[in-house]
């Protein structure tokens, strides 16, 4: 079983930036593609960005393209989502999710608790 802990979120003002870690346990998280996710106060989960297990392919979402980043060490299990020009619609809680089929909604078998952040405008 593998365990996902996101770290990194909190309160930033409009026009700042955060940088969201997701570190697994376990020796696999090379073999995985590696998502984050996000959810708005009463919205749906929202698809943000993925990685390869290489880390050589990369997509995000139209909404957070060429603001986000998400990066990936192996050598250290642990995700990035690099987030630049924050919006106050980017406030939601940020998951992590590993294990996962590529295409932006397809399955994925492990997912850490969320990492709230907080854009004040």
């Amino acid at each position: 079983q593998v365990q996902l802990v996101e770290s990194g979120g909190g309160l930033v003002q409009a026009g700042g930036s955060l940088r969201l870690s997701c570190t697994a346990s376990g020796r696999t998280f090379r073999m995985y593609v590696v998502k984050w996710f996000r959810q708005g106060p009463g919205e749906e989960r929202e698809f943000v960005a993925t990685i390869t297990s290489s880390g050589g392919s990369t997509d995000y979402a139209s909404s957070v393209k060429g603001r986000f980043t998400i990066s990936r060490d192996n050598a250290k299990k642990t995700a990035y989502l690099q987030m630049n020009s924050l919006k106050s619609e980017d406030t939601a809680v940020y998951y992590c999710a590993s294990k996962c089929e590529f295409m932006r909604y397809g399955k994925c078998d492990y997912w850490g608790q969320g990492t709230q952040v907080i854009v004040s405008s």
